[in-house]
């Protein structure tokens, strides 16, 4: 009989207690993230305490489904990969603005849910540009994402953004005993551990927190047991031009971002993202966004901060992180238990974050590895493509007197050094391929050759020559 064909590693099931271990951990590795968006967005818009714990429970529920969309799939929808979803940063400036001048949130449900549909059906689009990202531009939006999230685990570590210790010697040491507690089972404990070392840091930076008065567990107490997100629960939504229009804006924004995550994301797990793939994946977060308007939460993307756990563990099944969304559904029916996790301290996140980023930064140089920099033009296109993409992470208030749209595109480290890197490759080495043979060859080592090669497209050099 012939034997069955091997099962690729993300599609591998691993034993349930690996499964919860590992899916636990990139719950950990994207919770402050998840629910900082409906804090952020409530906080502006002045909601009470009880509405503001509301769309949180509400945002971790969208945030299950919409990760076990991505994961599992049906038909169409999911890329099937190890892909965390959750709400989007692209989407705060302008929801509070959406929010704050009249609208209210059910202006900010309706663009949303508009904003969702309109994903659905440019997925395709997208789908079909995916061989303007060719090996130089992947791993320099890889590179750009994770240096882009390292100024998150640093706020962190330092206590995080706004709290009244911001900084303080002992937020910075606890955050780097997790660091060193990950480090040193990574390097020295058996492999299985080894694969769980952000999560023993995140538990054990936790044990030594509570003596010393990190934490605190008030929130737990008035948590409910059991809360159900029913659809509009703060009124049906309303359909503003303005509104919808900015929205639109952010859509094309996230689905950049997504392409990026999910083009890191294929390169980590050894299953490259193919056009129709990558339609997928886009067309999941469309469905995602419009339940999120449905159910009283905001639009959905791919968490680049599950990115770097992917290739730090180097653990590739797309059933972990399915269980990590099926935690995540449980969280959002069950406030006290979402209570819990909210009370771990930032700064034992910002020790677990620093290597998880940076390990995203790293793949991004791996895959730079394989492209020819000699005689052509390519050092150029990473080196002010990461410039412009870090801009906005260096100095946040750069672009404070330009539009809101141009704000909105531009702000976003991530979309914009990959926006830059698409423009430059393409001038670089895509019209430049028009002249002579010289100029071909160095077209070729950029991923994008002057004969309009699909094949060449889509290859790391070696391969296309």
């Amino acid at each position: 009989m012939t034997p069955p064909p091997p099962v690729h590693p993300v599609d591998e099931v691993p034993p349930a207690r690996q499964l919860a271990a590992f899916g636990l951990q990139h719950v950990l590795a994207m919770y402050a993230g998840a629910v900082a968006v409906p804090l952020i967005v409530g906080g502006a818009m002045k909601l009470s305490p009880a509405d503001l714990a509301y769309l949180i429970t509400a945002d971790l529920l969208v945030c299950g489904i919409a990760t076990l969309i991505q994961c599992v799939g049906f038909w169409r929808f999911g890329v099937r990969l190890p892909i965390m979803q959750g709400c989007t940063f692209a989407a705060v400036s302008p929801m509070v603005l959406i929010g704050t001048t009249g609208g209210g949130l059910p202006a900010i449900y309706g663009s949303v849910i508009v904003a969702g549909l309109a994903i659905v059906l440019l997925a395709p689009v997208f789908g079909r540009l995916l061989r303007f990202f060719p090996p130089l531009v992947t791993g320099t939006v890889i590179l750009i994402i994770g240096l882009s999230l390292l100024p998150v685990a640093g706020n962190w570590a330092a206590g995080g953004v706004g709290s009244a210790d911001f900084g303080e010697p002992k937020n910075l040491g606890l955050a780097a005993f997790v660091l060193a507690v990950v480090l040193g089972v990574q390097r020295f404990a058996p492999v299985f551990l080894s694969r769980i070392a952000v999560l023993i840091g995140i538990v054990v930076g936790l044990a030594v927190a509570v003596p010393f008065g990190f934490t605190d567990f008030d929130g737990v107490g008035d948590a409910d047991w059991l809360g159900i997100s029913t659809p509009f629960h703060f009124g049906a939504p309303t359909f503003e031009a303005s509104a919808i229009i900015s929205m639109l804006v952010v859509a094309l924004v996230t689905m950049t971002e997504t392409t990026g995550d999910l083009i890191a994301v294929g390169e980590m797990t050894g299953r490259k993202v193919e056009p129709r793939s990558l339609a997928d994946g886009l067309r999941a977060d469309g469905l995602s966004t419009v339940l999120g308007g449905i159910f009283n939460t905001f639009p959905y993307t791919a968490y680049a901060q599950n990115v770097g756990l992917v290739g730090m563990t180097r653990v590739r099944s797309r059933w972990v992180v399915a269980t990590a969304g099926g935690i995540l559904v449980l969280l959002g029916l069950l406030p006290k238990l979402g209570a819990v996790v909210a009370a771990i301290p930032a700064p034992v996140l910002g020790g677990a974050g620093l290597v998880m980023f940076g390990t995203v930064a790293a793949s991004g140089l791996r895959t730079l590895a394989t492209v020819e920099f000699k005689d052509n033009h390519n050092l150029t296109v990473v080196a002010v493509s990461v410039a412009v993409g870090m801009l906005p992470v260096g100095v946040p208030t750069v672009y404070a007197k330009f539009p809101d749209w141009f704000q909105t595109v531009m702000n976003s480290g991530i979309s914009a050094g990959c926006l830059t890197a698409i423009v430059l490759n393409l001038l670089f080495n895509h019209l430049a391929g028009k002249g002579s043979s010289a100029d071909g060859d160095t077209a070729e080592a950029g991923g994008l050759t002057g004969g309009g090669s699909q094949d060449a497209v889509e290859k790391p050099r070696e391969e296309a020559v």
